[in-house]
């Protein structure tokens, strides 16, 4: 892999053509909120995508109240206030991601969501401090990961958003306030609810502390309410055992102690972990993911579960699973040599194989699907597939640790590899070369792959380390130029014109800081190419 003539430029060519892309998407700054809109048609779809996935397991908006305003902007008649549209737009940006195969309103996304930053970027906004602005901020944070606008600084801005809903008392349970109705009520708890999970979510992908305690809040879960119904008189909420639009996040809340715990165990600087700790927690998680799943059966027996119940049910287990998997990644490595992590390999090997399957699962697992987009994909596929952030980077970091493992037992000569993880590293390269053809411009994760693939290759037919080294630079050098003209065709370049500067001299293969600028550290483990064993 030294010595490429090749392989550097074609890296540097990469980046240039990304970051041409990314400069095309993003409009001006700062930009107004533009009155033209999309079609009703398109809008209509925009906004149905995102009740079928997101608000099915973030609660955010009272639905009927959202239709209400959604209806008023194509009659005759007073315009909906500009917190509203504001909101809308980034209703739309979500549903976006899920709304064709290859997210072509990518760009129109990427101004909504520009639109809706300068909104709340103006001081006089924080005046309007208030449930709507909360519920805005929330959109605009799960707008910003999944369409990939800044969601690197995601964590952040969740922090400032938890300490603007406690400024205004969401962490206290609505009953100890006077005078309010029982739609507000409910609004507050959903949208504290929300708030506590995404800090959770966005602190376990950046690896920073959550700031936040149970004594902090008493704010009860949600009640099991139809949005229908809520705040008609003589209202009950449903009994826990009937399916809701509320009933998938109330069950992931009760399982956010242990969640928190966990979150707290990996990432305060205070923690001391200890192998005894992680099995005890590792124990706790599973015990509140079996609660969680059988509360998931009650809901199917009492009503079958449609599209939105099916996502939010997925992407809850997806959850469960990560949280697993994140105690035993620190163990991985060591438990490829020493057997007293087996279990930590273990819990690896069987949690990524549940998240890849749900994020991939096999044509046989959907033969008998009747909600699948286009006929051929679930949303959880398409999410993973068109969006960023929590769901697709996890997806990612399990088909690394499968094909690890199948690395692993090539390399031990007793062991015949399972089957269920020869395709892997073919499919992983293949999904992440779907993202690129639906707007990702990172070429890392496939570049990655690929040599991954071909190292194993390697193991296989037994190569001595020189002939190693040169099969991996091959691999490399053919990723990235099958990823070129993809690039190339989105940033509407010439094969020339992005390289006018690019000197294709005699470069040394040194990965440098820049180029491993958006990776988690746990794949410099993972990817350790020197450490060869033939």
């Amino acid at each position: 892999m030294r010595n490429s003539t090749i392989l550097l430029p074609s890296i540097y060519r990469a980046k240039i053509l990304a970051r041409t892309i990314k400069t095309q998407r993003s409009p001006d700054w700062p930009t107004a909120l533009q009155a033209e809109l999309p079609g009703r048609d398109v809008c209509d779809r925009l906004v149905y995508h995102y009740f079928r996935t997101v608000e099915t397991l973030y609660r955010i908006l009272h639905i009927p109240t959202f239709r209400k305003d959604y209806e008023a902007i194509w009659v005759d008649g007073p315009t909906p206030s500009t917190g509203f549209m504001v909101q809308f737009r980034l209703v739309l940006a979500i549903g976006a991601i899920s709304y064709d195969e290859n997210c072509s309103l990518r760009a129109d996304a990427t101004r909504w969501i520009c639109e809706a930053q300068t909104w709340t970027s103006n001081p006089s906004s924080k005046s309007r401090l208030g449930l709507e602005y909360l519920q805005i901020n929330i959109l605009l944070l799960l707008a910003r990961e999944l369409v990939d606008i800044g969601s690197e600084m995601v964590w952040i801005t969740a922090g400032s958003l938890l300490r603007e809903a406690i400024y205004i008392g969401l962490h206290k349970d609505p009953s100890q306030l006077p005078r309010l109705n029982q739609l507000d009520c409910e609004l507050r708890r959903r949208i504290w609810n929300t708030i506590l999970e995404i800090n959770l979510q966005f602190s376990l992908i950046a690896g920073g502390p959550c700031l936040i305690s149970l004594e902090d809040f008493n704010t009860k879960p949600p009640a099991n309410f139809e949005d229908e119904v809520l705040g008609l008189p003589d209202t009950a909420p449903a009994p826990e055992h009937i399916l809701t639009s509320t009933s998938l996040a109330i069950a992931l809340r009760k399982t956010l102690p242990v969640r928190l715990q966990v979150v707290k165990f990996l990432n305060d600087i205070a923690t001391t972990g200890t192998y005894e700790e992680t099995l005890r927690l590792d124990a706790d998680v599973r015990a509140a993911h079996k609660t969680l799943r059988h509360t998931f059966q009650k809901f199917w027996l009492g009503k079958p579960g449609g599209a939105t119940s099916t996502f939010a049910a997925e992407a809850a287990e997806f959850i469960m699973q990560r949280y697993i998997s994140s105690l035993h990644v620190p163990y991985f490595n060591p438990s490829l040599h020493d057997a007293v992590y087996a279990f930590s390999r273990k819990a690896v090997l069987d949690t990524s194989l549940k998240i890849w399957y749900l994020a991939c699962p096999t044509p046989q697992s959907l033969s008998d699907r009747s909600d699948l987009l286009d006929g051929k994909e679930t949303d959880m596929t398409r999410l993973c597939r068109c969006g960023a952030g929590f769901f697709r980077a996890f997806t990612f970091h399990a088909s690394t640790f499968l094909t690890a493992e199948l690395r692993a037992q090539y390399q031990e000569d007793d062991t015949i590899p399972r089957p269920d993880l020869l395709q892997i590293p073919q499919e992983a390269a293949d999904l992440v070369l779907r993202c690129l053809e639906a707007g990702e411009t990172g070429i890392k994760g496939y570049l990655l792959l690929r040599v991954f693939g071909a190292q194993i290759d390697g193991i296989k037919r037994r190569l001595g380390k020189d002939e190693m080294m040169s099969v991996l630079g091959k691999a490399a050098e053919d990723a990235v130029s099958h990823c070129l003209p993809l690039l190339e065709r989105i940033a509407g370049v010439s094969e020339t014109s992005a390289a006018d500067n690019i000197d294709a001299v005699d470069f040394d293969f040194q990965v440098s800081p820049d180029f491993l600028e958006d990776w988690d550290l746990v794949m410099s483990d993972v990817f350790n190419f020197e450490a060869i064993s033939t």
